[in-house]
């Protein structure tokens, strides 16, 4: 996500080496890169040149502190103003209104909206307790009918059924009375899209908008559409009253555009984030986590967030009985939290949230799914005894395990040895204040960071 502008931005630091404070003069090029480094990334005019501006504004004569470099100081005010472009604070959904809150989902074909639709129905189920029914006014695609209907069973909401031969506004009539009389907090409708903005659309949408006054009407928006998502958007908040943006596929945007220039170009904060296919993979909008990730410093509290959405508590108090125990760790619990780092959506997803320089590193040495996977596989291979015992598994047990899973001796080995350290890791945070130590065994094993 944002490789091209991360790498570009993380330059301007280089360009104000040896300076002693920012001035007109030293930032003009330093200014130049972020402007290039926005028009690479497709952000829309308007939004560069004022973003440019605040930028100079606050920038220059800025007295910078002794522990920061003028490069430094500057991104740290790029970093202000990425957040205030982006919105500022993050926008919650509004639900406060006479039950059902309803949610009008906006936008045109291939953006996402069924599926965003989904993944809303699951957040609000899982993060916010709700009894949501999903209701779906495409009745040019059935296909889109049946994958709502699908949905709403995989994430635990409630389905409306549709007629053959209903009309948009006489499903959402028929859905409204149907989710007052059954008590439903949430109703969320999936509209109609066009692969371009016609008139027959906007108008169709109007009137549901008009019969159902919806409490939240959103426009979803594929990230990677990138300008073109912009004038999209803009179209809609001028047709319709837009309370917000879900961005979809912000996980393959190389560029960043529409998600610094939405917000701006419509005056509608982008409420939600599609991060990844799973249908826990849409996440509320943090713009100060968005400007950090951006900047290449990552999304630590993101990373953390959805360790505790994932991490199975139960799984966790157990290894930790184990190891109070003194039975130790063992290649179980070495695959468990594999597992884990499954259920938080695999390697990628966590490294788009860790700092750059970290995720580089990891990059260098190969660490990938693919790995994991692998991993996985040589320690299915093993016996139950192997598992609980690894140093019994000497080399006559070696070649078995390589050939059962299909992987050469020496990887059998490298995760041998990494076991090791985990386990060595584990002692240490066991004992009781080894954070430390731990963290110097950490560095150990990432012998390319620096």
């Amino acid at each position: 996500m944002f490789d091209n502008l991360t790498q570009r931005l993380s330059g301007v630091i280089k360009t104000l080496r040896g300076e002693a404070r920012l001035t007109e003069s030293n930032m003009q090029e330093a200014l130049r890169e972020v402007r290039m480094a926005l028009l690479e990334a497709d952000v829309a005019l308007p939004v560069i040149k004022e973003f440019i501006e605040r930028v100079k504004q606050k920038a220059i004569g800025r007295e910078v502190m002794s522990s920061l470099s003028p490069g430094q100081a500057l991104v740290g005010v790029v970093h202000e103003e990425l957040i205030a472009i982006m919105g500022g604070e993050r926008a919650e959904i509004n639900l406060s209104t006479a039950p059902p809150a309803i949610i009008l989902m906006a936008g045109l074909q291939g953006a996402g909206k069924t599926t965003s639709s989904g993944k809303l129905a699951k957040w609000l189920i899982d993060n916010k307790k709700k009894k949501v029914l999903l209701v779906s006014c495409d009745i040019y695609r059935p296909a889109a009918i049946e994958q709502l209907k699908l949905l709403a069973g995989q994430v635990g909401a409630d389905f409306f059924p549709v007629q053959a031969g209903q009309r948009p506004a006489e499903i959402s009539a028929a859905a409204l009375d149907y989710s007052r009389k059954h008590h439903h907090d949430v109703m969320i409708v999936d509209t109609a899209g066009r692969l371009g903005i016609d008139e027959v659309m906007m108008k169709e949408i109007s009137e549901l908008e008009s019969l159902l006054k919806p409490i939240e009407t959103l426009f979803v928006v594929d990230a990677m559409q990138g300008q073109d998502a912009v004038n999209t958007a803009k179209a809609f908040a001028d047709a319709l009253p837009l309370t917000g943006v879900i961005l979809t596929k912000l996980d393959g945007d190389a560029r960043g555009g529409a998600a610094l220039s939405v917000r701006h170009v419509t005056g509608k904060p982008i409420k939600f984030a599609g991060v990844a296919e799973k249908l826990t993979g849409l996440e509320p909008f943090y713009p100060d986590r968005m400007a950090s990730r951006i900047l290449g410093m990552g999304d630590v509290l993101g990373l953390i967030e959805e360790a505790q959405r994932s991490a199975d508590q139960k799984e966790a108090e157990q290894l930790m009985k184990k190891m109070k125990s003194g039975k130790g760790f063992d290649l179980d619990d070495f695959k468990m939290q594999f597992q884990q780092m499954k259920k938080m959506g695999g390697m990628s997803a966590m490294l788009e949230k860790l700092p750059h320089q970290l995720t580089q590193a990891a990059q260098n040495m190969k660490v990938d799914d693919k790995v994991i996977s692998r991993t996985e596989g040589i320690i299915n291979a093993m016996t139950q005894q192997e598992r609980a015992k690894p140093e019994i598994i000497k080399a006559s047990r070696k070649r078995r395990i390589a050939a059962g899973s299909g992987v050469s001796v020496q990887e059998v080995n490298r995760l041998l040895a990494q076991f090791e350290q985990a386990r060595k890791m584990m002692k240490m945070v066991n004992k009781g204040g080894g954070l430390a130590k731990m963290m110097r065994a950490v560095k150990g094993m990432l012998p390319q960071m620096r």
